[in-house]
């Protein structure tokens, strides 16, 4: 970051927020891309400035346009999902072709999607036959739903941003560390859900019979020799929008140990690659079933990679999503 953008980030380093936001403003009247990229983040996240999803995607057009690579990945996924402005995916895709010759990652992902047997609208033509694993709880294993390609891409870009895992506190109002899940954790918010992203999440959608948008952020786990999720339950008790569903995707098959064990039903899932587990963790009632409690085993050798989506039962309520105290637990 130079320039402009690099001074703004000083001034609020120093806690001149208003003198920040005074010399982005100016710069964004005179077209500079990073001034334009760095406002419509800030009208994403709704701190510095208002929330205002709309301007944001307005404003990473204009940067787009200007030459800032960070804004069109960006806006290329806001125009995949529908956010901000009316979904567009014929737009989105032709992002990716502008910026191909130019950015390897719209190459890799313009790619990607030529070889997804998708419709014009990014949805999924066929699907691949479920093998049931139980009635109640529902438990589905999906082969092949994702392929190595696909695999590979999600595990490449979550790669520079994974953090250990944390889960909210609401007693102190922050994210601590998880004492359950012991892993490296990257998410795909709304400006990361590029256009790659997206179809394979509207793909997750179709398998889970739902809609894309009652999914949570996707994310991805990476987990180490020794790591492992203890047994847990996925739904959250006084949640009016509940988890109803876990939809898992294994990134690679590549170490030892690492299954999925449901504990009280003696079913353990090995991972292959690409395949996704599927599973119900709400009784009728819609309080959480005690039978869906699970387990991610230790990994023993090498790293295990792995995509999840908890699926509620129904859009939020927000137009903007999920609450990220909600969606990142």
């Amino acid at each position: 970051m130079t320039g402009t953008a690099a001074q703004a980030l000083t001034l609020l380093q120093r806690g001149e927020t208003d003198a920040a936001r005074a010399l982005i403003d100016a710069a964004c009247t005179q077209g500079e891309s990073e001034a334009l990229a760095m406002r419509a983040i800030w009208q994403v996240e709704g701190k510095l400035l208002p929330r205002n999803l709309p301007a944001a995607r307005t404003g990473l057009l204009a940067a787009a346009q200007a030459g800032n690579m960070a804004a069109a990945r960006m806006v290329g996924g806001l125009m995949a999902a529908g956010i901000g402005g009316p979904r567009d995916w014929p737009a989105s895709l032709a992002m990716l072709d502008i910026w191909s010759d130019r950015d390897p990652i719209a190459a890799r992902q313009r790619a990607l999607i030529a070889a997804m047997a998708i419709d014009a609208q990014g949805d999924p033509l066929h699907l691949p036959t479920p093998e049931m694993l139980a009635d109640q709880p529902l438990i589905q294993t999906i082969p092949g739903l994702l392929t190595p390609a696909e695999c590979d891409l999600l595990a490449t870009l979550s790669e520079r941003r994974l953090r250990p895992a944390l889960i909210f506190h609401e007693g102190q109002g922050r994210f601590v560390a998880d004492p359950v899940r012991h892993s490296d954790a990257a998410g795909f918010p709304i400006l990361s859900e590029w256009p790659a992203v997206h179809a394979i999440n509207r793909r997750l959608a179709a398998a889970s019979g739902t809609t894309v948008a009652q999914g949570e952020t996707l994310q991805i786990l990476r987990y180490a020799p020794g790591q492992q999720y203890r047994a847990h339950l996925d739904a959250v008790p006084g949640l009016t929008n509940q988890r109803h569903l876990t939809l898992l995707v294994y990134l690679n098959d590549d170490f030892t140990g690492g299954q999925t064990h449901f504990t009280r039903l003696r079913i353990t899932m090995a991972p292959r690659r690409g395949d996704a587990l599927l599973f119900t963790n709400c009784l009728p009632d819609g309080r959480p079933d005690p039978s869906s409690e699970h387990a991610g085993l230790p990994v023993l050798s090498g790293t295990k990679w792995l995509a999840s989506r908890w699926i509620r039962q129904r859009p939020p309520e927000n137009p903007d999503g999920f609450g990220q105290h909600e969606a990142m637990r």
